[in-house]
């Protein structure tokens, strides 16, 4: 995990620019470097490393002698480097994992480059000897990118919006700056005056298809046909490989633990691989609730289960209120489902930080969508509208969950692992039959639960627990996040703005205090960004105002039950 920042063809001083990169200082707290373009005044790269592999020979930009018109500035972690290095019998000059995509391009180009990583990624890759930049993003978005490119050919790039939004530019006064596109690479022209032009964007993998690494995945053979025992099979072997190789660093691993299925199920498995690598520390694992949280009652006992060194860290509705201004910030989002569910993960990922040497951090993100986990599901109209709605999700997963579990880790400098986002196990899952992997008897993610059934991994109660959103299961049933945060905010904002709210936010105009008063922090921090959200999340098939899914008649139902 780290921060990536470059300008092309920059109007004004870079050392004034410049200043824009230290927005972003918190993804990389362990080293900081500018480096100018040779030959190309008006065009730089900034970088801020947090140190997971390769201590020694981790900066970037990432130069290596034998392309030496190669620059390279990323963010993430390839988890096939290796074996592409063997098999392609490439000479590497380094240890670090991205060095192969330098390989990867002189070989073959950068759309082979692209579809041939296994892992997640931001990059900005320069060729000098061609005159072109490229930019790429990996197929769900998880690590964060964002550019602005102005009519002239000034071009930006950055982890975070935050590190665009004050450059200067003679063209204009207001930049636009929005999130690039996951899944995609963008090919430019770099002309002789550091400037650029936009050549192509491609988008280069959907998530239902299978990767083409996986022509070179080690994973033992999977069996074919959709018979349940069979598929139960895969998936064991896909989600056991999709820790295995996350475990690719040398700092301390930890994992969030809700208590839920999904963090259960990620931590009793990197528990296990742990244990089969031979790694000396204990597995720390952290919950976050208030007082009376049924989450950090069903984590405590999933600690007890594992065995893991488990942290519970309590907070109060003040607290979490007091947070929300620096959540908002760091989110650049006002999205009402992302800022609740953020305050938690903030608080717990500050703790981290704090109290502990855990650096790499698992969590069980990206379950939901990918394995129709949300409550609505049950009410979806037929498997195959809950199978477009999985994948509208999953394409939409950096501006909502993904966005929120990079941005509250990384505002204190850890990195997040998301194994349910592993290719081979997502594009696996979402081959099967749309039939399989709909809710069923009630209960959703039903093959997921089914899957591990006698595995022992984690106890019964906790496979079969129903749904509970993060932003719920932190606080008691008697009163929720959603509540407390209502009832503070009711007070914050009086009617009179409500009313006039559509002609203060025209776009996504908020309908509730609750929303106004997230929008209000918003454009403090960036005036003018609005359209960085294209909508609210909120459930389908039902007539919800609210999302949380404490709110729907399912939730009620099986919580009475």
């Amino acid at each position: 995990m780290c921060g990536i920042w470059a300008l092309f063809g920059s109007d004004d001083c870079l050392s004034v620019q410049c200043l824009s990169a230290m927005k972003i200082a918190h993804r990389g707290p362990d080293a900081f470097r500018f480096e100018n373009v040779n030959g190309y005044t008006n065009c730089c790269f900034g970088f801020h490393r947090l140190a997971v592999v390769d201590q020694l020979f981790g900066m970037q930009p990432i130069r290596v002698k034998k392309y030496p018109y190669l620059w390279l500035c990323y963010n993430g972690e390839i988890y096939n480097h290796k074996k592409l290095q063997h098999h392609f019998e490439f000479e590497y000059q380094t240890k670090v994992d991205g060095e192969i995509i330098l390989h990867l391009y002189d070989k073959g180009g950068i759309e082979q480059t692209v579809c041939m990583l296994d892992g997640v990624f931001a990059f900005i890759l320069l060729d000098t000897a061609n005159k072109k930049v490229f930019l790429g993003r990996d197929t769900y978005g998880v690590r964060p990118l964002f550019k602005a490119m102005t009519e002239d050919g000034f071009l930006a790039v950055c982890s975070e919006a935050k590190g665009l939004v004050n450059l200067k530019h003679s063209m204009t006064p207001f930049l636009k700056v929005e999130p690039f596109f996951p899944g995609h690479y963008e090919v430019l022209d770099l002309k002789p005056n550091g400037k650029v032009a936009s050549v192509e964007m491609v988008k280069y993998h959907h998530c239902r298809d299978e990767p083409l690494h996986a022509l070179y995945d080690s994973v033992e053979k999977l069996f074919p046909g959709f018979e349940i025992e069979t598929v139960k099979s895969n998936l064991r072997i896909l989600f056991d490989n999709a820790i295995k190789k996350r475990l690719m660093t040398d700092r301390r691993i930890g994992c969030l633990l809700s208590g839920g299925l999904d963090s259960s199920l990620v931590a009793a498995t990197l528990l296990k691989q742990l244990k089969e690598a031979q790694v000396q520390y204990p597995l720390q694992t952290f919950a976050i609730g208030m007082e009376d949280s049924p989450d950090l009652l069903a984590a405590r006992k999933v600690a007890n289960h594992i065995g893991s060194e488990h942290h519970e860290v309590l907070f109060n509705s003040e607290e979490g209120i007091q947070v929300l201004d620096e959540v908002i910030f760091s989110l650049e989002t006002y999205d009402i489902t992302t800022v609740r569910a953020s305050v938690g993960m903030y608080l717990i990922s500050k703790y981290i930080r704090k109290n502990t040497d855990s650096v790499v951090i698992f969590s069980g993100e990206g379950s939901d969508e990918l394995t129709q986990g949300y409550i609505y599901f049950h009410k979806a109209p037929s498997p195959e509208k809950a199978e477009e709605e999985s994948e509208r999700l999953l394409r939409e997963l950096y501006l909502f969950d993904v966005l929120r579990a990079d941005r509250t880790t990384a505002a204190h400098g850890l990195e997040l692992r998301v194994p349910f986002l592993d290719h081979r196990f997502s594009s696996y899952y979402l081959s099967l039959p749309p039939d399989m992997r709909v809710p069923k008897n009630g209960i959703e993610k039903h093959l997921l639960r089914e899957t591990f059934e006698d595995s022992n991994l984690i106890p019964k109660e906790i496979l079969w627990r129903p749904k509970e959103a993060f932003s719920d299961g932190i606080t008691s049933v008697k009163n929720s996040w959603f509540q407390i945060l209502q009832d503070y905010i009711e007070h914050q904002v009086d009617d009179a703005a409500m009313a006039s709210a559509a002609q203060k936010f025209p776009i996504n105009t908020p309908k509730t205090k609750e929303g106004y008063y997230y929008r209000q922090i918003f454009e403090h921090h960036y005036p003018g960004r609005a359209d960085w959200l294209p909508h609210y999340w909120m459930p389908r098939w039902t007539s919800a105002t609210d999302p949380s899914a404490r709110t729907l008649t399912h939730y009620k139902a099986s919580a009475k039950a």
